[in-house]
């Protein structure tokens, strides 16, 4: 199964724009310098990764639980994607999951076995040690 999700950039860094968009139109969004590093409204890379990243947890753990017998009543996952600078340059430093989920008959204990188990197994969590392949072609 492949998903598409294309970028287009235009201009220098802190003046140029982007748009980001995915293959089911769902996401069609402009970004630039000021919406990731200041306050001016639009998305930005590590908001798009907070929320495949909360989507994704959320789904693994649903499968986890279903797998122990408990169907979750409800299941809301936040993440906060830290970005971070150092001498080497930028990079994600942390991604925090805030869960809170509804969940009939299952107690605390079975509860935190699957959250755990879904944060070190879901897809999204996993991509960050993946292998990156690319093709890169200069046109002109």
């Amino acid at each position: 199964m492949d998903r598409k999700a294309s970028a287009r950039w235009e201009g220098g860094l802190k003046d140029g724009k982007g748009t980001v968009s995915t293959e089911s139109g769902v996401i069609d969004a402009h970004y630039s310098f000021s919406k990731r590093f200041e306050d001016e409204k639009g998305t930005n890379p590590e908001e798009l990764i907070g929320a495949a990243h909360a989507s994704c947890f959320s789904m693994a753990l649903s499968m986890i639980l279903g797998d122990k017998g408990y169907t979750a009543d409800s299941i809301e996952t936040s993440a906060k994607v830290t970005l971070s600078q150092s001498d080497a340059g930028f990079d994600i430093s942390n991604i925090h999951l805030d869960v809170v989920a509804a969940i009939s008959g299952a107690d605390d204990a079975a509860f935190q076995e699957a959250a755990e188990t879904a944060k070190a197994n879901c897809p999204v969590s996993k991509v960050l040690n993946a292998d990156i392949s690319m093709t890169a072609t200069l046109k002109g």
